[in-house]
């Protein structure tokens, strides 16, 4: 195993520097770590520096400062350490002059050998007696000596967070999460106070780090559904979804650092709030299986990717169609050849702008959707395999199909990869992340998708958009109403959300007028509610009056979300007269032949909708049966 004195070369050693201010600190440690080699762009490297010091300051408090940057102006990890004697002011958290200085120097690579090192040092820093023995070091030989002993007397990060025994019968069960931008120091930092802190009250604690090396020692959903209380100290992004109505307390990841005492005596209070996620479909099954059945994970590893691939698909989709409406108004269609016709979009160099752009956007759509469903399943290695493979299904002929396959298949495949890597040595396990799975993935995933999905997805792809393209009257009557009816079955929930992303994917095959039916799906129910809080007061209690009227804009927006609290409230009756007036406008705008190159955006696309005014009329149609039903079917309020 890789020892903290290898990241530290001794001519990166101050024991006597004299900085008069945090940015002379700054510079003079970023000279230091120069010394060692390791950085192939110094001015570079320290902007890195100076861009995280932008974020929080790295001054930790009892005298340290952490000071980090990664990137490529990095060559090899490395380590500086600076001692000032008489401090500066470093505009540390506890606002005392910084005295011990460790800069860090990370490469920009999935390379994470010297992460278990660096975030051990983090957690060695906590030791008073080991900081002041470094402080009054004689020399650089004895300060690497100091830190070399302690090395060996310390367990890894993972050892030490991973032997936390079991909780007694009568103690108050405590979870943690740590995670800061970088994921070097701090984040482990924070777990090392919080567990000293749990410790000195008698309490159970299980600490989650999500470092750069990804998340280690996760939190189950059997220890979730037992936990008293969870601290998430963090100021990186961390699931949250997972604690739906526990009590949870939301803090800095300083915080758990300075004021881990603190964290732990609320949490011993009981006196914290319970946590309401907008996004949780569940709560964690007591099994211990995260997240719960089977179908549930697909759908969450799913909605992963559907999440991560909506911005591409919206914000490209909507500059393809602000092309098309700019050809449209600025050129006669009619004085053009057929071949000039087909290059509709890109005709006039403002409409080309808006078209590259879009369909650059657009194209990230599979792949990211291909990803992020892989890194549900199999964490960040699972990332770069995911997206190669979706990439495949974008450039070939399976599509979407092949993307979703792309998507799961990349995930399982770095499971079992893992697996096959639990088994090797210690040292080759450690060169997994950089080498083995991007490769190995990377290889197998291409393999698969030549020889596997490409000619089953591909085959269905085709199939299914050859289907779509020849399906006339009756047969685009019956998809827009189940496509309209879908949109508000669950508004929002998995039948909305499927419905939304076979509409996309119609988009980036042609075919527009699955899209409208769609959209139309979904802005039906809110205005239906709307207008039924204005015809039929005395079906509705006095708040759903007044807020009824706000579900003009949502609807018109398209955000079905807003019609939730009313269908929540009454289901039985509001939902089947919102699927029947959504399932009609479905159909009725099939029928008028209405298309929507836009994927999002309501009423705000109709510029660029096809036979926009029956669109509209559509939406009426809709909005009056389904507003009518919820005055028929709605019980006057007790």
């Amino acid at each position: 195993m890789m020892r903290i004195t290898e990241l530290l070369d001794v001519r990166s050693i101050s024991l006597d520097a004299a900085p008069k201010s945090k940015k002379e600190a700054l510079d003079m440690v970023v000279d230091l770590m120069v010394r060692s080699g390791k950085v192939n762009d110094v001015e570079g490297y320290r902007k890195l520096v100076y861009a995280r010091e932008e974020e929080s300051t790295t001054g930790i408090g009892e005298g340290i400062a952490i000071p980090h940057g990664k990137g490529d102006a990095v060559d090899r990890p490395g380590l500086a350490a600076m001692v000032v004697k008489d401090g500066v002011d470093f505009e540390s958290l506890d606002e005392e002059p910084a005295t011990l200085f460790f800069l860090i120097a990370a490469p920009n690579t999935e390379d994470n050998v010297h992460l278990d090192v660096l975030s051990k040092l983090s957690m060695m820093l906590m030791d008073p007696e080991f900081t002041e023995s470094l402080r009054n070091a004689g020399t650089a030989e004895e300060f690497l000596e100091i830190i070399d002993r302690a090395d060996e007397e310390k367990k890894s990060v993972d050892e030490r967070l991973s032997d936390m025994g079991d909780a007694g019968t009568d103690q108050v069960k405590i979870l943690a999460v740590t995670s800061c931008p970088t994921g070097i120091a701090h984040t482990y930092m924070a777990a090392e106070g919080l567990e000293k802190a749990a410790k000195a009250k008698g309490c159970f604690i299980k600490v989650e780090t999500r470092g750069s090396g990804g998340a280690k020692n996760v939190l189950t959903a059997k220890e979730i559904e037992e936990a008293d209380c969870i601290i998430v100290a963090a100021d990186a992004q961390v699931p949250m979804d997972r604690f739906d109505g526990k009590k949870v307390i939301e803090r800095q990841v300083s915080d758990g650092i300075h004021k881990a005492d603190e964290l732990v005596e609320l949490a011993v209070s009981g006196d914290v709030p319970l946590y309401h996620s907008s996004n949780a479909v569940s709560k964690p099954a007591a099994s211990g299986k995260p997240g719960g059945g089977m179908g549930h994970q697909i759908y969450t590893q799913l909605m992963n990717g559907v999440s991560h691939m909506l911005p591409f698909v919206v914000g490209g989709g909507i500059l393809i169609a602000i092309a098309f409406l700019l050809d449209g108004l600025l050129v006669d269609m009619n004085a053009l050849s057929e071949a000039e016709r087909a290059g509709f979009g890109t005709i006039t160099p403002v409409a080309a702008l808006f078209k590259g752009i879009g369909d650059t956007a657009f194209g990230f759509m599979l792949p990211v959707l291909a990803g992020f469903i892989a890194m549900a399943i199999g964490d960040r290695p699972a990332l770069a395999v995911g997206f190669v493979g979706g990439m495949m299904a974008s450039n070939g002929s399976s599509g979407f199909l092949g993307a979703l396959a792309a998507g799961f298949a990349a995930g399982y495949l770095i499971r079992g990869l893992r697996k096959v890597c639990d088994k090797l040595p210690q040292a080759v396990e450690k060169i997994a992340p950089v080498l083995i799975y991007p490769v190995m993935g990377i290889l197998l995933m291409g393999v698969l998708m030549i020889f596997a999905v490409e000619p089953v997805m591909g085959g269905l792809n085709t199939a299914l958009n050859n289907g779509l393209t020849s399906m006339g009257g009756s047969s685009k009557l019956i998809l827009g109403m189940i496509l309209g009816g879908m949109m508000a079955v669950d508004m929002g929930g998995p039948f909305n959300k499927a419905a939304y992303v076979f509409g996309s994917a119609a988009i980036a095959s042609g075919n527009y007028d699955i899209m409208a039916a769609v959209m139309i799906g979904g802005m039906t129910p809110p205005c239906a509610i709307a207008l039924a809080t204005l015809l039929f007061k005395n079906k509705f209690s006095k708040e759903e009056r007044e807020s009824g009227p706000t579900n003009f804009i949502m609807g018109l927006a398209f955000i079905t979300e807003g019609a939730i609290p009313f269908a929540a409230a009454d289901p039985f009756r509001v939902l089947p007269a919102c699927v029947a007036g959504s399932a009609l406008a479905g159909a009725l705008s099939m029928a008028f032949g209405c298309t929507l190159m836009a994927p999002h955006g309501g009423i705000f696309v109709v510029p660029v909708m096809g036979n926009a005014l029956m669109y509209v009329a559509a939406l009426v149609a809709g909005t009056l049966v389904s507003a009518g039903l919820l005055g028929i079917l709605k019980k006057n309020p007790a």
